[in-house]
């Protein structure tokens, strides 16, 4: 008897922004100069004093096992933090570290769905969401946001598909792959369902144009907020993240994250610990280059033909539409990847109510977008004459 595989694996879509990437970046090997627009990585390096840190930490021995939980210092500092950038008083004993957000969200998932439970979530979302609640037994129920409303989300269609399995309403603000800011009363209205409320707050920090962002903490008791250290201070290859949980969901989490993972590396604990000391200037300096590449990647989108209704206001992504070059943007990002050299992510990835559009991510380095818009004038007007 051969291995077999679950009918739960099969049913897990694959990251096609990540084939795409792998395929240019088997492109670069072979000598082609390959510009990297599709998979969202802040193209700076940490702050100085994280780099500083990692050596620090390791040289002192903190290669071991910590409290599943976290280190206590690091949980009370992302107490602290949350506080200041929230104004919302938290319990570092609500607060558990994990290798990353996504994990986070894995073992809020397990605790909250048995086999046939809901969750809703706004579409276009993050490819990753659907997955993991599939692989914890539950369904994923779509909730349409359209381009021209700057992607908000419409609370009574929310409202409209609440039924007695739903488990919760996984948010993201702002948001991959739109970088859609939801207004404080969408959030608040949200809140006020009576449903969980499970909020991703990975890319707050990363705002433009004087927008702020809202965060359900302190509107309801029924919410897990998910953050971590990736975007806001560029450590995504650190995996360092946190869930903030409901006092009555700990022990259950805790336990999850004990069986599932033990704990986060004991010195990459440490080294956040050094960014949110020292990482808000450096956040800051990425903002504001984040903005000049928005501006010149945008313009440049538009230039060539693509649609793109509304200017972001967080995040670095830029989701544009491409549905005039045809349907299927899984062929046309590798048509472009061929053609112009330039790696983008297909809509497909983010839903289907996202099939045909492109997903560019500004957090390329400006050089990189330049180059990228031009090689895409030279080639796009042509696939459109050819598709049409």
């Amino acid at each position: 008897m051969g291995i077999s595989f679950s009918s739960r694996s099969d049913a897990i879509a694959p990251f096609l922004a990540m084939e795409v990437m792998e395929r240019g970046m088997a492109m670069s090997r072979a000598g082609v100069d390959v510009l990297q627009l599709g998979v969202g990585e802040p193209g700076f390096p940490p702050p100085p004093e994280v780099t500083e840190a990692v050596a620090v930490a390791v040289a002192a021995g903190h290669t071991h096992y910590t409290d599943s939980r976290g280190l206590v210092e690091l949980r009370e500092a992302i107490a602290t933090d949350c506080h200041k950038r929230r104004g919302v008083a938290v319990d570092s004993e609500q607060i558990i570290v994990t290798s990353g957000s996504s994990p986070a969200l894995l073992i809020v998932l397990s605790l909250l769905l048995d086999p046939g439970d809901e969750v809703i979530i706004p579409t276009p979302h993050y490819p990753c969401y659907p997955n993991m609640v599939e692989v914890c037994g539950g369904r994923a129920v779509f909730v349409p946001t359209a381009p021209e409303d700057g992607y908000l989300i419409d609370v009574d269609r929310v409202r409209a598909v609440v039924t007695a399995r739903t488990k919760g309403v996984l948010v993201a603000s702002p948001a991959n792959p739109t970088g859609a800011v939801q207004p404080a009363e969408v959030i608040r209205e949200l809140a006020g369902l009576g449903v969980p409320v499970l909020s991703d707050e990975v890319y707050d920090g990363l705002v433009f144009d004087g927008t702020t962002t809202t965060s359900p903490l302190g509107m309801t008791d029924d919410c897990f907020v998910f953050d971590g250290f990736s975007k806001r201070y560029a450590m995504t290859g650190f995996r360092l993240g946190y869930v903030i949980a409901p006092r009555r969901a700990m022990r259950s989490l805790v336990s999850l994250q004990q069986n599932l993972f033990i704990s986060a590396a004991h010195f990459v604990q440490t080294v956040g610990l050094a960014a949110l000391e020292h990482g808000e200037a450096h956040r800051q300096m990425m903002v504001a280059e984040y903005k000049r590449r928005r501006r010149v990647l945008v313009d440049g989108v538009r230039s060539v033909g693509l649609s793109v209704p509304v200017t972001p206001t967080g995040a670095f992504y830029v989701l544009a539409d491409a549905r005039h070059l045809g349907g299927d943007s899984l062929g046309l990002a590798f048509e472009l990847l061929e053609r112009a050299h330039v790696a983008l992510g297909p809509g497909r990835d983010f839903g289907e109510i996202a099939e045909g559009f492109l997903r560019f991510s500004y957090a390329s380095a400006y050089d990189d977008i330049v180059r990228a818009v031009e090689r895409l004038r030279a080639v796009v007007p042509a696939i459109a004459t050819r598709r049409t």
